[in-house]
């Protein structure tokens, strides 16, 4: 089999294409032969040692794959050779073929493309659980999303659609602003890539104009850096601010916002909710196929690598030129 691995920490440049031995099923584990693997913003993390989970070296990154199941291991049920499946490995997806715990695989529909399936759980399934399970969204509420044109964002402007929100997408460039109208955005916001203190009171000003002189309900903060403060004091009474992640920089957050808007800052760790409340996990994943399949979701990819150039793949979303997902294929 062939994998991209990471040898040393580093960035993308450090990958290595690599010839390694097939892995052999154990106990509770299914080899998959990988067709499609999404490309996350973990992924350039965790090569760096950046992330909060550290695989040890030699890994392939790629923490969401799908393909078709090509041998079983001991004890496993409801999989068989052929099955068309989609899983969350947490690494190893840089690759032809791949191990996989039973417990971290689905079935996917005939009718569901295999790249399509590789983008489904990992960004849907992050802004899911940060809209429902974290911001309790209801239908009317206002959701300003920083970040709208990037995976996670893409996802949240579907998902806060589907939920009733009026969305307001808040990106670099007009040509993100135009992605996120095609999504179903009601308001966009282009923002500059730096922000001083005058700009981030611009920025907050246009945020109260579109979301009405109460401020927004829910903040879906993907971007982190300078712009999340401005964002936070355009919050409504008891507005939710969910932190999703830092490519701009961990933010410094004045905590006495939170007691003059009496708003929630709320973490959202997705990756360790599956793991804390596996039935809740399933519950939202059977949810967003059903939106898939009844057409309120759509994984929209624009830019699809093959393994040996998956280090490309990494720069441009690192670089944050990615419209919605970015995928590795493997023939």
């Amino acid at each position: 089999m062939r994998a991209m691995l990471s040898k040393v920490s580093g960035g993308p440049e450090t990958l290595e294409l690599c010839e390694i031995p097939t892995p052999e099923p154990k106990k509770g584990e299914v080899l998959v032969r990988v067709r499609s693997c999404g490309v996350n913003f973990p992924d350039t993390l965790m090569i760096r040692d950046l992330y909060q989970v550290r695989p040890p070296r030699p890994f392939s990154p790629g923490g969401e794959v799908s393909g078709d199941v090509m041998a079983v291991g001991e004890g496993v049920q409801g999989f068989s050779v052929g099955d068309r499946v989609l899983g969350l490995p947490g690494n190893g997806g840089f690759a032809t073929h791949l191990v996989v715990s039973a417990s971290r695989l689905v079935h996917i529909p005939d009718d569901m493309p295999y790249d399509a399936a590789s983008c489904l759980i990992f960004t849907y399934g992050t802004s899911h659980h940060a809209l429902k399970d974290r911001a309790k969204i209801q239908p009317g509420e206002s959701l300003l999303i920083l970040g709208a044109a990037g995976g996670v964002g893409a996802a949240a402007i579907e998902l806060g659609k589907a939920a009733g929100a009026r969305v307001i997408a808040a990106v670099s460039s007009e040509e993100k602003a135009q992605f996120c109208r095609d999504l179903g955005a009601d308001e966009t916001i282009v923002y500059p890539r730096e922000l001083d203190r005058d700009a981030q009171k611009a920025f907050s000003a246009e945020i109260k104009r579109l979301a009405g002189p109460d401020g927004v309900d829910v903040v879906y903060d993907a971007v982190g850096g300078e712009y999340a403060e401005p964002a936070i004091r355009a919050l409504a009474w008891e507005g939710r601010f969910l932190v999703i992640g830092f490519p701009a920089g961990i933010p410094k957050i004045p905590l006495n916002l939170t007691l003059l808007k009496g708003c929630q800052i709320m973490g959202v760790f997705w990756g360790a909710s599956t793991v804390r409340d596996p039935k809740g996990h399933a519950t939202n994943v059977a949810e967003l196929f059903q939106m898939y399949a009844d057409g309120k979701i759509k994984p929209r990819i624009s830019a699809s690598f093959p393994l040996e150039k998956s280090a490309d793949a990494l720069v441009m979303l690192q670089d944050r030129k990615a419209l919605g997902k970015i995928v590795v294929t493997l023939d």
